[in-house]
């Protein structure tokens, strides 16, 4: 079937309301990160004029302060605690040139803007908001002016979330910013948060020798994920060094009041932690508040109105994508909102499926998971059981020398398809796609039993799982009604 494509709107006309000449567009994109630049492009390569503005860099937090930095940190805190010569000015030094941020303070975002403009799109350096139906109010770097919109698309990310914490103001914290383009190591780091951001940051640090702690309010890491990785994650640091503290939240902060003018965080269970540095990891917010929702009817703290359950469009010719848009937060969820968002705005017939949207921390080892676990299948009226392989115990694991780890399916008796996947191992963010393509177009089991696995990799792990559940189905033998141990 060929693409619906669009007529693109002339670069100028009449306004909508015969008061003025203005520039009109088929889609204004409010926000450059990974859903405004996959937005962006997607419409350009379906014939239609986009405007987008960005007031800080174009490519967003991933590209710059987030994903890429990261994962060159931890890269570098690999090799420098496997014995390598890759001390932290090496290491800094690559996340520089990784971020084009090499010889300066700030980041380079000119390659991102050259692409854009490449593919034909207007790119404004500035603020950008709802002026009402069909219209955008940009405030740039060269004038302030209100365009015209087909389809408006509001991706303007996330940014850290400050905890109520009394005196909070008065220490010295990072956020993933910080944490990510520090060119000095700290002499000590306290993380407040145990998701993805604060784990991965913990074990960057306390590889390069930083006493590293981290507190969680809740009962473990990374409460979005399964359990086993929770558990893993924990392992994980523990055994680099980070000093774990779980179930304890910050109460107050007091500035310079530790051991070698450490910054202290007063906790509820009566003790303290400290830090040169706090990393505030605890969550994120999102910046809706100035974009001008009024304009068309919508109160930004309304969360029916906004409620980041990831559908998308909120109102006619209005759609969100990426962070504020939910259901949760993650780069490759941001790109594929932004092209949901335009092709559902140009009328095709498609609506956001998150049934087999991964999630993957690169902490050594990686964590990975994707679908539901078995409490959530159960939860959600399932007939499901699980499977679990311990990874040390493995061909792979083995060979790694694991101490360790997992391999976790979760399948449906009705259906006798996959419905989630978790793993702990080295490559455990490029292992789960299978288990993501298999939730994603329903394969049976059988299916699944009965492809070739390379051995020993990862991948032949789960092929053992799958063989297991299809006999199991077959009634070769009972299915288990509580997780295998």
């Amino acid at each position: 079937m060929t693409p619906h494509r669009v007529v693109p709107c002339p670069a100028s006309g009449p306004a909508t309301d015969g008061k003025e000449a203005m520039e009109r567009y088929d889609f204004v994109i409010i926000g450059a990160g990974p859903a405004g630049e996959a937005a962006a492009y997607e419409a350009r390569d379906r014939g239609a004029s986009v405007a987008i503005v960005d007031r800080d860099l174009f490519g967003g937090s991933c590209p710059h302060w987030g994903c890429v930095p990261s994962k060159s940190l931890l890269n570098g805190a690999a090799r420098h605690s496997a014995g390598g010569d890759y001390p932290w000015s090496r290491a800094s030094a690559r996340r520089d040139y990784m971020i084009n941020r090499e010889g300066r303070d700030y980041p380079d975002d000119g390659g991102h803007v050259r692409g854009l403009e490449g593919a034909g799109a207007r790119a404004y350096r500035g603020a950008g908001r709802l002026a009402g139906p069909g219209r955008v109010a940009i405030s740039s770097d060269a004038a302030d002016l209100e365009v015209a919109a087909q389809a408006v698309i509001l991706a303007v990310g996330s940014a850290t979330k400050v905890p109520p914490v009394a005196g909070i103001e008065t220490i010295r914290t990072w956020t993933n910013k910080e944490a990510t383009g520090a060119r000095e190591l700290p002499r000590s780091l306290l993380v407040l948060g145990g998701g993805p951001t604060g784990i991965e940051i913990a074990q960057v640090y306390a590889r390069f020798g930083v006493p590293t702690q981290v507190v969680q309010s809740g009962a473990r890491l990374l409460p979005h994920d399964h359990p086993r990785n929770s558990e893993a994650a924990r392992l994980a640091l523990e055994a680099d060094g980070v000093r774990v503290r779980l179930g304890v939240r910050a109460l107050r902060a007091r500035a310079r009041a530790g051991a070698d003018g450490a910054d202290v965080v007063d906790l509820d269970d009566g003790s303290t932690a400290e830090g040169h540095a706090v990393l505030l990891a605890v969550g994120r917010t999102f910046p809706v508040g100035g974009l001008g929702l009024d304009t068309i009817g919508i109160d930004p703290g309304d969360r029916t109105a906004l409620p980041r359950d990831g559908r998308l469009r909120i109102t006619e010719g209005v759609y969100v994508a990426g962070d504020v848009a939910g259901p949760e937060l993650h780069t490759h969820q941001a790109h594929y909102q932004g092209v949901m968002a335009v092709r559902m705005a140009l009328g095709d017939a498609v609506t956001p499926d998150y049934r087999a949207l991964p999630r993957a921390t690169y902490t050594d080892p990686e964590l990975a998971f994707v679908g539901v676990s078995l409490e959530q299948a159960r939860a959600e009226g399932r007939d499901a059981f699980e499977l679990v392989a311990d990874f040390p115990t493995t061909a792979k694991g083995y060979s790694v020398e694991a101490t360790f780890g997992h391999v976790t399916i979760v399948v449906d008796r009705l259906s006798r398809q996959l419905l989630g996947a978790a793993m702990a191992t080295p490559d455990a963010s490029a292992a789960i796609h299978e288990c993501v393509l298999a939730i994603k177009a329903r394969v049976p089991i059988d299916v699944l039993a009965d492809t070739i696995h390379a051995f020993p990799s990862t991948s032949r792990i789960l092929n053992g799982l799958f063989n297991d559940a299809a006999k199991m189905l077959a009634g070769d033998r009972a299915v288990p009604a509580e997780p295998l141990p």
